[in-house]
């Protein structure tokens, strides 16, 4: 995957009046990956990635980047990183252009090429040169967030839901800039979101927040291995077709659904064989199909009570 660790929070903590709002938290971002941050809205997940900036200092715990151990005062890291955090603001009455050029003397990096290519990435080059930013809709302004984030080749890109105000070919656009930058340009990208399916198809790894607690971060790929198929099958009688499954099919890993449905979560029952067995005993069968289960029911399981996105906003 790469070369270890770039960023790694250990215990993490920050209280505001009194209320922890975030609590020990302990995440790791290793170099070249793609890492979803995802929670509801106020869980959370700007708050950290505040503190990982130097926006905010932790009331407690430490923050490991590029292998050392922030300081208050240690600011050599910055020039590494780049990050949106919340709406990013510009200066309104400046364009594009001058708005990334002053960035990258901010920041000391003077390669006039790259902030063509950053814009260009972004999809703002055929934006009028002269406009000013005030004039930009949130989507393009967002863009140029991202465009400021990345003019200075950053090894670590910090993308606090970096889609907001986007249409979904926007999304589409930057979820494929997102797979370029890593793959491309070998940048480690940690992007937070509420909404799953923004991710689900970006990130190598996922860290679940809520409450302010790290409740889950595991790879995709382990996500995907849990992402079991199972038949739903619709009954007339289902008391009576449980017993037929674990009497007649030895099936033991299954759901009662309630109106009249059951999930079989058993690799081995075909449909086929299903349908002819309750049959068999007199059992209605209204309708079978194979499913599998989502990543969405898998999150919805990890934080109680969602609703369509990972988790209502609060």
């Amino acid at each position: 995957m790469g070369m270890g660790m770039i960023m790694q929070t250990k215990q993490l903590s920050k209280t505001y009046k009194k209320k922890e709002v975030i609590a020990g938290v302990n995440m790791s971002v290793q170099q070249g990956e793609i890492y979803g941050f995802l929670g509801p809205n106020g869980a959370g997940k700007t708050t950290v990635m505040r503190m990982v900036t130097g926006l905010v200092q932790p009331t407690s715990g430490e923050i490991e980047l590029f292998g050392e151990k922030q300081t208050p005062g240690t600011y050599e890291w910055m020039k590494r990183m780049g990050s949106i955090i919340e709406y990013p603001i510009f200066y309104d009455h400046l364009s594009a252009h001058a708005n990334l050029e002053l960035h990258c003397e901010y920041m000391g990096y003077y390669d006039k090429a790259a902030i063509a290519n950053a814009l260009e990435l972004t999809g703002l080059s055929d934006v009028d040169r002269g406009k000013p930013v005030k004039h930009f809709s949130l989507g393009m302004k967002q863009r140029l967030g991202i465009a400021r984030a990345i003019c200075t080749k950053p090894e670590l890109l910090i993308l606090d839901e970096p889609v907001n105000g986007m249409d979904p070919s926007g999304i589409r656009e930057l979820r494929d800039l997102f797979r370029m930058l890593s793959k491309e340009y070998g940048m480690t990208l940690l992007i937070s979101s509420h909404i799953l399916q923004e991710i689900e198809q970006l990130a190598d790894t996922i860290g679940v927040i809520n409450h302010g607690r790290l409740i889950e971060e595991v790879s995709m790929e382990r996500v995907r291995e849990r992402q079991n198929e199972y038949v739903e099958v619709t009954v007339t009688d289902s008391k009576q077709a449980v017993l037929v499954l674990e009497d007649k099919l030895a099936i033991a890993n299954y759901k009662v659904m309630g109106q009249g449905a059951i999930r079989i979560y058993d690799p081995g029952v075909t449909p086929v064989e299903l349908n002819r067995l309750l049959v068999q005993h007199d059992i209605g069968v209204e309708s079978l199909n194979k499913k599998s289960r989502s990543l969405e029911e898998y999150f919805l399981g990890l934080i109680e009570g969602g609703s369509g996105h990972v988790v209502e906003a609060d």
